[in-house]
């Protein structure tokens, strides 16, 4: 991320300065993204689904996420063909998580409503928008106060700076909260995948379309993230435990097996690193 504006500017300048950066639009893109959620809130809550204002702010919100992630994606490659680095091939772009996030916000912008979608997305806006705030808002209206040196400091001693107080409670914020919050994300993905499967199974519109894409989607940051992993295995764990309750039918407990017979086979025919890198190498007995 790049620094904020010099402190010795008058401030019209150092705002001016700032808002001229590619940054800053990745910035407006996720506080318009937030802003969007926050009002489709009020419209959901109001069972107001497909009114007028409803939908401006359903496809904005994903409108917003491409730009957001179009222009990470951008920075990316120019700074790939600024070092002479080799290309990347198809591959390479479509397992990053940035190019991941942007595909699916075009999928879901011309996709039938889907509210849940909306809400990973704003999750991590809420700590995009935190950060660029911290390490570039706060600095250009606010810049850090020189601390004044201690008696019988050296002359060529770097000097020392303070931050302001919002920027600290910001920095805490983040650091508390954002493993957790991933977490919830990566439930919030999970359930979502259940969700267009219901969907699928009574025939919505383009929900079968849907679920091969997000289905693609869920394996993939299944392969990356440990977050997806973790609720994967929490998902597994629960309905083990219910489907070995007393009083289960035997019918159940075969059908739930075979769910996760079917679904072990798909992540195994599914790896791509597999057919990338060949076979496993057989593991050393000691």
């Amino acid at each position: 991320m790049a620094p904020p504006p010099p402190a010795d500017l008058p401030l019209a300048q150092r705002i001016q300065k700032l808002a001229q950066t590619l940054q800053f639009a990745w910035f407006a893109g996720h506080a318009t993204l937030l802003l969007c959620v926050t009002r489709y809130a009020f419209s959901w809550l109001r069972m107001n689904y497909y009114g007028r204002m409803a939908q401006f702010c359903y496809r904005t919100t994903f409108l917003s996420a491409a730009l957001t992630y179009g222009i990470v994606v951008y920075k990316t490659w120019r700074a790939r063909q600024k070092t002479g680095a080799k290309p990347a091939n198809v591959v390479s772009y479509l397992t990053d998580e940035n190019v991941q996030y942007l595909l699916l916000a075009l999928v879901w912008l011309v996709m039938p409503q889907y509210p849940i979608a909306m809400l990973p997305f704003a999750i991590y806006s809420v700590f995009h928008v935190a950060t660029y705030t911290r390490a570039n808002l706060i600095p250009t209206i606010m810049p850090p106060t020189k601390v004044a040196p201690a008696a019988g400091a050296s002359p060529s001693a770097k000097p020392q700076y303070t931050q302001h107080p919002m920027s600290d409670a910001i920095g805490s914020f983040v650091k508390q909260y954002y493993d957790s919050s991933m977490s919830v994300v990566a439930n919030i993905e999970l359930l979502l995948w259940i969700r267009i499967l219901l969907s699928a199974i009574i025939f919505q519109r383009r929900s079968w379309i849907l679920l091969v894409i997000y289905t693609v989607f869920l394996r993939t940051r299944f392969a990356q993230s440990s977050h997806v992993q973790n609720s994967f295995s929490t998902f597994e764990a629960r309905i083990d435990n219910l489907i070995g309750a007393q009083g289960t039918p035997p019918a159940a407990r075969q059908a739930w097996e075979t769910v996760k017979g079917l679904a072990r086979q798909f992540h195994q025919a599914t790896d791509v690193n597999k057919y990338i890198s060949g076979a496993a190498a057989p593991k050393k007995t000691s």
